[in-house]
């Protein structure tokens, strides 16, 4: 901060030459531009109304903190104006008196969010706000801003302002959102009638209580201001009115979580958040106030009664849906393999809409064009309309473009899933050189995992306060790529090329009995969990064949696809041919399972097994291992990771590959059938099925419990 301003950037009589906000601007960029840190007056100026426009940069309490990032800036910079009669920046509570105009250089967004973080830390206190209108020179004001003369008027050593000392510090997105929305300065808040002071509350029998204990969750888009604006509020408020809280702030950087002993001794919850709070179901079950994070700023200790009110009343929240794998990845209480399946299922669960996009590009590419459109050129240098080889090349090299993604989209996000937003630059990089050094997929699991590792323990080092505001946009981004990209060009990387290397020449030489046991494997594991964690594992292999193609690799696909179309066809072709075994409601399912599994979209079968997994399932798998080592035997090849029939013509021995999933359905409807008939039927049973005899299934059958 110490550079970013001086006192000829500041201007305390700003009414002798601006009354709107755009005059107060040009006012304040004028003194930039003298001192050489504004090259294009003009343009930067336009930049700061393009910002404004967005969104007005008027906060309540009278303070206007126009900003923007410019190219005409050369380094961050930050003037002060102050204003007698006010100028309206549009708060909701009137014109503005103290005017900070933030400028920074273009792609500079670490020092931008910076200004805006300390700016915001500071605006929080009266004392500081209150100086500031006193202040009688420039000079002091200066001061004042760069911290070194507090705000009692006593000189100080010069300090820089510090980051608050929260459990993680997020980072900054890669366009600022709307700055931080303080409120104005109020007076220490008193506590509501039903609010007793902390030394007031006793038992009956005299002895202290113990006092109300709130956890809450603060959040905002950037992950800067308002997150600690609206947790140190919280704070101030809650000792004040003898409340004990924990605070945890959730920002783009990652957050710690708190301590699950302390969320569960909490007598409340309080969410101020404008993204959504991760990891929800931890608070389920307690008195919950969900509002915006500009409502803790403005009003916390109304926030903090109201949430004892709640728990007065006996008033408990629900627990939310199931949240997303990323947003689940690593709680606390889960067990090393639970976390590692949730890592990789976060990377996985990115990765398949490359796939699928990627994958029927490049197999309509062929379709259209031929076995040789991979030799066609640039499409962006020769491309002939009226050709259709032109398009399918156009095509084919999309779908290449997109397939190109896939090892370093599985590495950002499973680093994404162990490390949250900071661990995507490493992942990404770290997946590249999985890429770059042939380690294939293989080498993309190993990136995103040593990714996570690394910036979960640069996480942990404990950084000097005025660092910490720069740890996720600089220092983090920094040490965690430079270490996993030596680890992986030097270290890991070289050795998992060569395994990589080995798999593809085993995978390439394999015929005979060797390649139908794969096969067998195979459609066991796609079959097993119907689209779950095993089935991705193995469509994930399968996909590592697609990347370099070769004969083997191409059988494996074809194998795995086969399979998983197994399960939900034959569920159809049972609900078909028997349908008195199963309820009305399955064979309505048993109808869209056809297209489902003609689709090769597996989860057609997963209402089926959930209603009876202990027949359905061992039945998929028995199909789905025949379907594999048929498909493997007959040597039937495979372009395309998706699509099912729908992409036959692009199958090597497309009709012998109908055979073998013909031969797979056959199989497991026909083991379902004998599984669901063996049963010993119960009065109900027996009622169900006079009735669908009858024509007249007014009621359906209710299985019976395994």
């Amino acid at each position: 901060m110490t550079e970013m301003i001086t006192a000829d950037l500041v201007d305390l009589d700003l009414d002798r030459s601006a009354e709107t906000k755009e005059a107060a601007a040009r006012s304040l960029a004028e003194r930039m531009a003298a001192l050489g840190r504004v090259r294009d007056l003009d343009g930067f100026l336009a930049d700061v109304a393009a910002r404004e426009a967005q969104m007005p940069t008027g906060l309540d309490g009278g303070i206007g903190i126009p900003h923007c990032r410019s190219a005409h800036v050369t380094e961050p910079t930050l003037a002060f104006g102050r204003s007698a009669r006010g100028i309206d920046f549009g708060a909701p509570d009137g014109p503005a008196d103290l005017i900070f105009l933030i400028a920074a250089p273009a792609g500079a967004d670490d020092a931008h969010l910076t200004i805006l973080s300390s700016l915001a830390r500071q605006l929080m206190d009266a004392e500081f706000t209150a100086a500031l209108r006193a202040a009688t020179d420039a000079g002091t004001a200066t001061d004042l801003i760069r911290g070194t003369r507090p705000a009692d008027g006593e000189p100080s050593a010069p300090s820089e302002p510090s980051a608050p000392s929260e459990p993680s510090v997020p980072s900054a997105p890669s366009a600022p959102s709307e700055p931080s929305v303080p409120s104005a300065p109020s007076e220490p808040s008193v506590p509501s009638a039903d609010q007793e002071p902390a030394e007031s509350r006793t038992r009956d029998d005299g002895t202290p209580a113990e006092p109300f204990r709130v956890v809450a969750v603060t959040s905002c888009p950037t992950g800067i201001a308002h997150t600690y604006m609206a947790a140190q509020a919280l704070e101030s408020a809650a000792r004040e009115a003898g409340v004990e809280i924990s605070v945890e702030t959730q920002g783009s950087a990652g957050f710690t979580r708190l301590d699950p002993a302390v969320v569960a001794a909490a007598d409340g919850v309080l969410f101020a958040h404008d993204v959504p709070v991760r990891d929800k179901t931890r608070f389920a079950g307690k008195p919950t106030v969900d509002v915006g994070v500009k409502a803790a700023v403005n009003r916390p200790a109304e926030l903090l009664a109201e949430v004892r009110r709640k728990a007065a009343r006996g008033e408990t929240t629900p627990a939310p849906g199931k949240p997303s794998p990323v947003e689940s990845a690593g709680d606390s209480d889960d067990g090393y393999a639970t976390k590692l399946r949730k890592w990789l299922m976060s990377g996985v669960s990115y990765m398949v809409p490359f796939v699928a996009a990627g994958g029927l590009l490049i197999a309509l590419g062929f379709a259209i064009g031929g076995w040789k459109i991979d030799k066609a050129p640039s499409v962006a240098e020769h491309f002939i309309w009226t050709e259709h080889t032109s398009w399918a090349a156009l095509l084919f090299q999309i779908g290449g473009l997109a397939f190109a993604f896939l090892v370093p989209v599985l590495a950002g996000y499973i680093a994404y899933g162990m490390a949250d937003r900071p661990g995507l630059v490493p992942g990404f990089v770290g997946g590249s050189v999985a890429v770059t050094i042939k380690a294939g997929f293989l080498g993309g699991l190993a990136a995103g995992l040593i990714a996570g590792a690394v910036v979960l323990g640069v996480q942990r080092a404990r950084v000097p306060a005025v660092l910490r505001g720069i740890m996720p946009v600089v220092v983090i981004p920094l040490i965690s790529s430079a270490v996993v990209g030596f680890l992986m060009f030097l270290v890991v990387g070289k050795p998992i090329a060569s395994l990589q290397s080995a798999l593809t020449d085993w995978l390439e030489g394999l015929s005979g009995a060797n390649a139908v046991i794969l096969g067998v494997i195979l459609g066991l594991m796609m079959c097993f969990d119907l689209g779950g964690p095993l089935n991705k594992v193995a469509y994930a292999f399968a996909i590592g064949g697609l990347t370099h193609p070769t004969d083997g690799g191409l059988k494996v696909m074809a194998a795995t696809m086969a399979a998983g179309m197994v399960p939900p066809l034959a569920m159809a072709l049972a609900t078909t041919v028997r349908g008195r075994l199963f309820t009305a409601t399955e064979r309505e399912n048993g109808k869209a399972a056809w297209f489902l599994g003609a689709s090769f979209i597996t989860e057609g079968a997963i209402p089926f097994a959930a209603a009876d997994p202990l027949r359905v399932i061992p039945a998929s798998m028995a199909g789905g291992a025949v379907t594999g080592a048929l498909s493997m035997a007959f040597g039937c090849t495979l372009r395309a990771p998706h699509g099912g029939v729908f992409v036959v013509p692009l199958i090597g021995e497309p009709l012998l590959y109908l055979v073998a999933i013909a031969a797979g359905v056959g199989v497991s409807t026909l083991v379902v059938v004998l599984l669901k008939s063996a049963r010993k039927a119960t009065p109900v049973d027996a009622t169900t099925e006079a009735r669908t005899a009858a024509g007249t299934d007014a009621t359906e059958r209710v299985p019976t419990a395994v």
